[in-house]
């Protein structure tokens, strides 16, 4: 396990805030920070004859470069010492890879919610189960505890069972 921290990143607010959390907590620990972007020509959201816009916005090299400027753009924001990996594939396989002698891995949860998060799959989720060190996961900025109390029952646990 090296000093590395690795995490997410993809524009959203909530990987954003991410970023910005790992940045902060590789200054606590002397750490490098690795953000990883994760891109790949998705064409099994393609269902029939495309047009030209659509397969125009399919093209590799575009959506490469396109991913480069925004990790570039992201990078450059935080003010600390960050190096930028762009990397083909899945985000959750290639978060996974990048968590191996990582110190710590960093994802945001944008809160798709249950139905999206079956569909789609949920990479923090993902990621909290495969990674090869420990997860922080950030939430989504602005998300809010519930208004109302919750009231917090004792758990009981009946110990050994012999």
């Amino acid at each position: 396990m090296d000093d590395r921290i690795v995490v997410g990143v993809d524009g959203s607010p909530s990987s954003l805030t991410a970023l910005r959390w790992a940045v902060d907590e590789a200054k606590l620990r002397g750490a490098v920070v690795e953000a990883v972007l994760a891109w790949h020509v998705e064409y099994s959201m393609v269902i029939g004859p495309m047009s030209a816009a659509v397969a125009a916005g399919m093209d590799r090299d575009t959506l490469r470069e396109d991913s480069r400027a925004l990790l570039e753009e992201l990078v450059g924001g935080t003010g600390g010492d960050v190096r930028a990996v762009l990397a083909e594939g899945d985000a959750r396989d290639v978060l996974v890879r990048a968590s191996r002698d990582a110190a710590l891995l960093v994802v945001g949860s944008r809160g798709a919610g249950p139905i999206r998060g079956v569909l789609l799959g949920s990479v923090s989720s993902y990621c909290a189960h495969h990674a090869h060190c420990p997860v922080v996961v950030i939430r989504e900025p602005g998300r809010t505890a519930p208004s109302e109390p919750v009231e917090h029952k004792p758990v009981i646990t009946p110990g050994p069972l012999l």
